[in-house]
């Protein structure tokens, strides 16, 4: 006997009338309805022939601040330069009991949505490294229902950071803090080598963090080229280090938005190098589209990187959502599907496998990059996956599917009702239908 089957379901790669049965906290088996219509189960769930899929991953977000929006003024300008300011004057005024609690309430978000694993970089230029406490709590909170992967990052740059030498308690330099960040239990290497002061300044943060990162053992995901400036150009030097120090798999730039900006010519050679240092990249399209290009007029640059180019590449590319309800984000709710949407638009992705890669690129790419075990749907797979309200992943992105079920080691931890619209209009049928296909 299984504890759980989901009976009828279609699967993302178009199998049809799937049976899914659990046993404990894996997937035991997937087969045909015919195979498994005798066996019994604890627990059943009629798919009705919807779309189950794995679970949905962020490979970027900011946990630390999320929630905070109007704390302590709201983003006048919506620029990237005030958010950074503004969280420079929230930052003395945050204690880990209200970071915990607007974390918390996110991640109820997240896993109502279907979300279940997260990697959230967290500020580490803070003397008293109180975000990284107040998460590194929230991991251990959530852990039963949620991955939470948290990255040391720098937020106020490695080399450009100025401690206080008149105060012993706050005299630690970036790296040092960022180390004992490490030492209580953050999982990544994070950096903002645009942030600095000068490219050289910016190259020299890069190497320093990488090698701390191969000493370790551990996997770096830097904030790189978050810029309109197409000189910014730290992800060819991440991707050098990334190749020299033999850490290829296990490295990610995030945004790399002056890829948009850049000269063809350069990134013709770029890419090539991206691929060959087994580099993975992160756009953010909500947050891209919405932060750069703000010294355009017209015409107005799209600002988020070359996706289809480094997806053809060979290049793992995945979505995050960045910001929720903060500093530099007043919108969000911790949907991928309204991320995997805004990215393919943006991207022109709107061929058949352009939006299914699409839809890869908010659940398994970013499992891998992740270094997640288990994230899919065959037998001996972890028992993760969510029941979208659509037949397929082009539908579950444009209807923004209701979450039906979402399935977390085996149990049941989120259900919704199906979306349905009554119609009171003369002569129209009386329900939408929202899976209307032409």
């Amino acid at each position: 006997m299984f504890d759980l089957i989901v009976r009828n379901a279609t699967l993302p790669d178009g199998r049809t009338g799937i049976d899914v049965a659990v046993r404990g906290e894996r997937i035991e088996a997937v087969e045909p309805h015919a195979v498994l219509a005798g066996a019994a189960a604890g627990r059943e769930l009629d798919a009705a022939g919807m779309l189950l899929a794995p679970p949905f991953v962020d490979a970027h977000f900011h946990m630390d601040a999320t929630l905070s929006l109007g704390l302590p003024r709201l983003n006048q300008s919506g620029t990237l330069l005030e958010g950074i300011a503004l969280w420079g004057e929230l930052k003395p005024h945050l204690t880990q009991e209200a970071i915990v609690e607007r974390a918390l309430a996110y991640c109820d978000m997240a896993v109502a949505r279907g979300l279940l694993a997260i990697r959230s970089h967290v500020d580490t230029s803070d003397p008293r490294l109180l975000a990284v406490d107040a998460l590194l709590e929230v991991r251990r909170r959530v852990a039963p229902y949620l991955d939470l992967q948290l990255v040391a990052f720098p937020q106020d740059g490695v080399l450009r950071y100025e401690p206080r030498r008149d105060d012993p308690s706050c005299s630690l330099s970036a790296l040092q803090l960022l180390e004992r960040a490490l030492d209580r239990g953050v999982d990544v290497v994070g950096g903002i080598p645009h942030f600095e002061r000068t490219m050289e300044d910016g190259r020299e943060s890069v190497r320093l963090l990488c090698e701390i990162a191969a000493a370790r053992g551990l996997r770096v995901d830097m904030h790189c080229d978050e810029s309109d400036d197409p000189m910014s150009r730290h992800i060819e030097t991440l991707a050098y280090h990334a190749r020299r120090l033999g850490l290829q798999g296990r490295v990610a730039g995030s945004h790399l938005t002056s890829m948009h900006s850049m000269d063809n010519y350069y990134v013709s050679k770029l890419i090539p190098l991206i691929a060959e240092a087994g580099v993975a990249a992160i756009a953010n399209p909500l947050i891209n589209i919405t932060l750069q290009g703000r010294h355009d007029t017209y015409p107005k640059r799209r600002g988020m990187t070359r996706v289809p180019e480094l997806m053809a590449a060979g290049v793992p590319v995945a979505f995050g959502h960045d910001c929720v309800m903060d500093p530099w984000y007043p919108m969000g709710s911790g949907d991928m599907l309204e991320v995997a949407s805004m990215g393919l638009q943006v991207a022109q992705m709107t061929g058949q496998a352009g939006m299914r890669a699409a839809f890869d690129a908010v659940t398994t790419t970013p499992a891998r990059i992740l270094g997640l075990e288990g994230y899919g749907l065959e037998a001996g797979c972890r028992a993760d996956m969510v029941l979208l309200q659509a037949g397929h992943p082009v539908e579950a992105i444009r209807l923004r599917a209701a979450r039906l079920a979402v399935v977390r080691r085996g149990r049941v931890i989120a259900e919704q009702r199906p979306a349905t619209a009554t119609l009171h209009l003369e002569g129209r049928p009386g329900t939408v239908d929202f899976l209307h296909r032409g």
